[in-house]
């Protein structure tokens, strides 16, 4: 057994300085709670084994662990001439303390949410400890290794038993652990959370067992020394004890190299030289240190989400994460490596379970480093490129072509990210290519270089500084120690390129989709072209059995194919679930995209075009452990829609290029076969895939063209998703191009979760026929062409995919592939572990059968079974417009017409009426429906002892809409019922003129008070900020979240125009995201300067429902806010796109009952007012809210059309609001109160 030298030991460690720490200014101002986690309840938190030590909470409710986000602070200081020194290591306390603010604390101060910091291996230092403590003398630096290792504190029996492990796997290995020593601490700093999971840290010393020897000090040997056998060899050690001992059993390797150590763990930036006495050491230099403040969406220690991590520390949100590890894991498959060899399977899975998204981006960074054909920098470069594709044209062609052969082998980790890393030898930075966090450099004379996120954070002498900047979008700033000097990004990027031909190889391997087609074309005298059957539009029998409806045609097919633009709608989506309605529904209408709020923003990707591409490399990939021609052997896809002439071009393929063959995989059954067929076909179609890689097919085609009057075709998700996951999880998914030929896709959403689960390119034959047959009948009035009409469809459905993976923060096509952005609302279990595999899916439903028998009604309705009657022509389904007898919506005409009725007479009867209405309504359309009261454990009360409903509107607010949305009448009325009421109004995001804070004649006040600001800070100016009850920051709308608003110039009257202090007749325009709110660290700060700005307001953030928005509220509540507003899917809006209104964001219900439960979960439920709103209605909407976790309420389409506002869907024929008296108001929002 190696020899173990204890904390007790170290009797000479020197404790920081106290002046230093007098010098830190009070960073907490929250009270310090109990050391008792009885008392907090922290303990009693169900744990989740999956993570660390039982870090993280069990999956309970609506809370998921696997949603966690955090942000934070980076920075790190580096002699550029590698000469090392303890200042390095001493200033860069001061650089760690002094982001604090962009870190954060749990409910106990005490309990931070993870700083860390790394630095080069202090030699002396570890050469006194190891000869004075373990009586070993260490060899040469770089000829040994040591790391801190974290190991359960509380049974000392395990913990021997990992030690003899970790011994024994590094002996097996031909490495030899010389001794281990206890890392001295001084927990008495920490909190009781923190303390709760404060492991036992431990270093061993590894060297290599034959180039050592047997004894206490070197042996002499002539042989050289391998330095890069001994880092794979530690690398294999390390990931292989990980995978034996298991991260559950409190085992973690913070690091384990002979360049770089790292001190972490659940601390405070202000902790952590507090807590580790050998940072303080002036025996402890280092040529560099890399800190990182970490700022958590939860309160529970997690140790091991620390940063840094081992090769990098990371500032940022990979909004791509669940793509990129399933890519990752289904290239396990084709792996291979001169460096690891046999070896190779002890390191799968490469990216470890339970870790961050950091941690799994540092998992391949690892990975590609030590494989030793890529440098650290270089594997930066080829896992974040800059935004080359936009740019081609103004960059190098070299750095075009080595960015092209990195697109053939990995997609983009995409996200809003600046990555810090060092390895000993580099030390440096890389910003992702929207530039989305910030980064600052100071270079000294001193041959310092100090880069952070933001500017001072180190005190220096202005006449020492020789130069600085702020690192730009996509560059890289990089010091290479060796050779002792700063590498300029075009030098490096350059040199890489330069490694080798790589134009070459894309001239002479790449496939390009243009010349195949052409080539097809030629061969077979245009036999690709699309075939018209002598079927109308209106009759076609494929049309019906795959559900198309008269609405989808007229109201989303004709806007596009005629301006090429999507179709806008207003007023929000108020039609069923997908999971309650009474007719059958496609399976893309299960589910909801997922956006940006607060932990990331969203892009606008019409002004920010140049970082977005839809271009994407498909086919087998090739081995990313090595650098040859062969890789770049892929198809070139400028867009993944294809018309049909493409797709039958590619099934004919290997005419071009006989190497590569296609096979056309039909996804439709028998009809006799029922509903068992249908996952039956499902099984087939896997089966079918697996043996086309075996026989050598390089693209596999699955299609529904052989749907007929006896064939069911099963859903085109269904098969790409089965499909996808069943070969990821066989590592075959890498080897083939997978398309699908689908009748039933015709809408962006569509197109948007096929890409999402796998499909790496779409042919919607059946939506593109009818296109042609609406130019064949001549139903678009524009002159146009039928292969115009087809470019102009194409043209939106690009645009819309661009629209939809911006709201995520996504730029690239090759990313969001795969990536599942998306919540499955209403799919059974089954469905969703067969065939999307991760995703959310918190509301169960349909499984299998109910898929089959919906796929088998609408087949019915085209090929019925039976002689039927039936109206000719597409049905209209009234899912976007309410149609007597069609699918329900909440404000159906009828509640309408009581509502108003009720408010204009004040008739009780009206209002009755209304109630019931919008009660069956109601149960018809959302989760809220389906729920009751249970009055067998209750008892009624006296309604004297009732909170008086003179209090109770006081929780009452309208929501925000601007003037300019609507009319200053309309805006005017609102705030004055509200005034009277003792509620709220909200001004929206178009300001509010100083004026209406004047009190009228008659008492009656304009003033609204929640004054909100949103992304285009219209309307904000300091007396705007100072008149106000409560800030709003809007950071997301419930009908449209992940987009801005727009207010057309011909509406910016110059009364707008003045209370927005902008110019009349000039547009308006919000964007997606708040420029100065990238991450929630940022956010934080706004909130503190709008506290500073009016200390009397309380400050709210708006935020949409969508899964995980639980663990942003936390977020927010830590960083300071007051209140929290929870919004709904279905709330109302002037205008945007169908698919964003259809399709975004979640009912409120989910949103509030999770934002509720997990603030209880991380202790600060008491901290935070939770409010939500979205087409709340009545009375009993209002208690199901109450009764779910909101405080607050909101309404906005009720009261709108209480005053007679005219609802409009179809947003070219939206008027302005009307006015009516506000007493109408008063009227509705009292009766609703005294019904409930």
């Amino acid at each position: 057994m190696a020899p173990v030298a204890t904390a007790n030991d170290n009797t000479r460690q020197v404790r920081f300085v106290e002046k230093l720490n007098a010098e830190q200014a009070p960073v907490h101002e929250e009270a310090i709670a109990s050391d008792s986690l009885e008392v907090s309840g922290f303990d009693e938190v169900e744990r989740s084994t999956d993570f660390w030590a039982g870090s993280l909470p069990a999956a309970q409710g609506l809370y998921d662990p696997d949603n966690e986000k955090d942000a934070c602070g980076v920075g790190f200081m580096c002699q550029i001439k590698g000469k090392p020194a303890h200042k390095i290591v001493s200033d860069a306390r001061f650089l760690l303390c002094n982001m604090t603010h962009r870190g954060a604390v749990g409910a106990d101060a005490r309990d931070g949410d993870g700083a860390g910091v790394m630095t080069g291996i202090p030699d002396t230092f570890f050469r006194r400890e190891t000869e004075r403590d373990l009586g070993v003398k260490l060899p040469a630096q770089g000829q040994y290794a040591v790391g801190n290792l974290f190991f359960n504190p509380k049974d000392d029996k395990a913990r021997a038993e990992h030690v003899e492990t970790f011994t024994g796997i590094a002996d097996k290995l031909g490495l030899r652990v010389l001794g281990w020593r206890d890392v001295p601490v001084d927990n008495s700093i920490l909190g009781p959370a923190s303390k709760s999971k404060e492991p036992k840290i431990m270093q061993p010393f590894v060297v290599l067992k034959d180039h050592y020897g047997s004894g206490t000090t070197p042996a002499e040997t002539s042989k050289a020394f391998d330095e890069q056998y001994f880092g794979r060899q530690l690398y294999v050690l390390r990931k292989h004890a990980t995978h034996t001992i298991g991260l559950q059993n409190w085992f973690y390797i913070c690091s384990l190299s002979p360049t770089n150590i790292i001190y972490k763990g659940q601390l405070s930036p202000v902790q952590v030289y507090n807590y580790y006495y050998d940072l303080n050491n002036v025996h402890y230099a280092s040529h560099f240190a890399l800190v990182h403040s970490r700022f958590s969406t939860n309160t529970f220690p997690s140790w091991d989400r620390a940063q840094p991590m081992r090769w990098a520390a990371h500032n940022g949100e990979i909004n791509t994460i669940r793509g990129n590890k399933n890519w990752m894991r289904a290239r396990e498959g084709l792996l291979k490596s001169e460096t690891f060899g046999d070896e190779l399977d002890l390191l799968y899975p490469i990216i470890e379970g339970g870790g961050s998204d950091s941690a799994a981006f540092d998992n391949v960074l690892e990975l590609l480093v030590i494989n030793k054909v890529l440098t650290l920098p270089q594997a930066v470069m080829m896992m974040i490129p800059e935004a080359w594709q936009g740019s081609a044209q103004h960059m190098e062609p070299e750095k075009v072509a080595f960015y092209q052969w990195a697109a053939c082998l990995m997609e983009p980790w995409d996200g809003p990210a600046l990555f810090t890393f060092a390895d000993g030898r580099y030390c440096g930075a890389n910003l992702d290519r929207n530039g989305l966090r910030p980064c600052r450099y100071y270079i000294t004379d001193e041959d310092i270089m100090i880069c952070a996120s933001e500017v001072g954070t180190v005190t220096i002498d202005p006449k020492t500084v020789i130069a600085k900047g702020r690192l730009q979008p996509g560059k890289m700033l990089l010091v290479d120690t060796v050779e002792g000097r700063v590498v300029e990004d075009r030098e490096l990027k350059m040199s890489t390129a330069q490694r080798a031909d790589f134009a070459a190889w894309i001239e002479n391997q790449l496939l390009r989709l243009p010349e195949i087609v052409d080539t097809v074309r030629r061969n077979t005298s245009n036999a690709i072209a699309p075939v018209l059957d002598e079927e109308r539009l209106s009759t076609d029998p494929k049309l019906l059995a795959f559900g198309y409806t008269a609405e989808q045609i007229n109201l989303l097919m004709l806007p596009m194919v005629a301006d090429g633009k999507e179709a806008l709608g207003s007023m929000g989506n108020d039609a069923p679930l997908a999971c309650i309605s009474t007719a059958p529904r496609v399976i893309y209408d299960y589910f909801r995209q997922l956006f940006a709020q607060v932990t990331n923003p969203p892009i606008d990707p019409i002004r920010e075009s140049i970082v977005m591409s839809l271009e994407q490399y498909v086919g087998p990939e090739g081995n990313m452990l090595e650098m040859k021609p062969e890789q770049c052997h892929r198809l070139l896809l400028p867009s993944p829609i294809l018309s049909i002439d493409q797709l039958n071009a590619i099934k004919q393929i290997d005419t071009v290029h006989s190497d590569w063959t296609a096979k056309t995989i039909d996804i439709t059954y028998d009809k006799g076969e029922g509903i068992i067929g249908y996952e039956r076909t499902l099984d087939r179609i896997c089966s079918e895939t697996s043996q086309a890689i075996r026989d050598g097919y390089r693209v596999v085609v699955l299609s529904d063209r052989a749907i007929g009057a006896d064939r069911v075709a099963i859903s085109s998700l269904i098969a790409v998703g089965g499909v996808h996951h069943h070969l990821i999880r066989n590592k075959e998914r890498s080897r083939i191009a997978l398309m699908v030929e689908s009748a039933e896709a015709r809408e962006v959403h569509h197109m948007c979760v096929l890409l999402g689960y796998g499909a790496d390119a779409i042919c919607p034959w059946l939506a593109m026929e009818a296109i042609l047959k609406v130019a064949r009948e001549g139903l678009v009035k524009a002159d146009l062409s039928a292969n115009q009409l087809i470019e102009n469809w194409t043209h939106a459905v690009d645009n819309g995919i661009l629209k939809v993976m911006s709201k995520m923060g996504i730029s690239t096509l090759a990313s969001y592939k795969g990536a599942q952005i998306f919540e499955a609302l209403g799919l059974a279990s089954d469905v969703i572990d067969r065939c999307f595999v991760g995703t959310a899916s918190r509301v169960s439903g349909s499984d299998f059968t109910l898929l089959a028998m919906d796929a088998l009604e609408f087949h019915d309705r085209g090929y019925p079974s039976r002689d039927t009657i039936s109206i000719p022509g597409l049905p209209e389904s009234g899912e976007y417009h309410y149609r007597d007898g069609g699918e329900a919506h909440i404000n159906d005409p009828m509640a309408i017409a009581h509502l108003q009725d009720a408010a204009r007479e004040r008739n009780q009867a009206a209002w009755d009426s209304y109630s019931k209405a919008s009660h069956n309504a109601v149960k018809a359309t959302s989760l809220r429906g389906m729920l009751d009261f249970d009055f067998t454990k209750s008892r009624p009360v006296p309604i004297d002892q009732v909170e008086p409903w003179t209090e109770i509107v006081q929780r009452f607010c309208t929501g925000a809409m601007s003037y300019g949305s609507i009319s200053m009448e309309a805006h005017s009325a609102l705030a004055i019922a509200m005034n009277r009421l003792g509620g709220k109004s909200n001004t929206g995001e178009g300001g509010e003129d100083a004026e209406r804070s004047i009190p009228l004649p008659n008492g009656d006040s304009l003033r609204s008070k929640i004054k909100q600001i949103a992304s285009g800070r219209f309307g904000v100016t300091s007396n705007y900020l100072a008149d106000s009850d409560e800030l709003q920051i809007k950071m997301a709308q419930g009908a449209k979240p992940g987009e801005g608003g727009e207010l057309p110039g011909h509406k910016v009257s110059p009364s707008i125009a003045r209370t927005r202090h902008s110019t009349a007749g000039v547009g308006l325009i919000s964007p997606p995201p708040h420029h100065d709110i990238y991450s929630i660290e940022d956010l934080k700060q706004l909130i503190y300067d709008l506290k500073c700005a009016n200390p009397r307001a309380r400050v709210s953030v708006k935020l949409v429902s969508e899964v995980g928005v639980g663990i942003v509220a936390s977020g927010v509540a830590k960083a300071k806010a007051d209140h929290i507003l929870v919004s709904g899917h279905d709330g109302g809006t002037g205008a945007s796109r169908w698919t964003g209104i259809k399709y975004a964001g979640l009912p409120w219900e989910l949103g509030l009952a999770e934002t509720h439960q997990t603030l209880v979960l991380n202790d600060l439920r008491g901290r935070v007012t939770v409010q939500t709103d979205g087409q709340i209605r009545t009375g009993r909407d209002t208690a199901i809210a109450c009764l779910l976790g909101a405080e607050e309420f909101g309404f906005a389409t009720t009261p709108l059309i209480a005053l007679g506002c005219i609802m409009m869907v179809i947003i070219d024929l939206l008027p302005t609001a009307s006015s009516f008296q506000s007493g109408k108001v008063l009227f509705a929002i009292k009766t609703m109160i005294s019904k409930y």
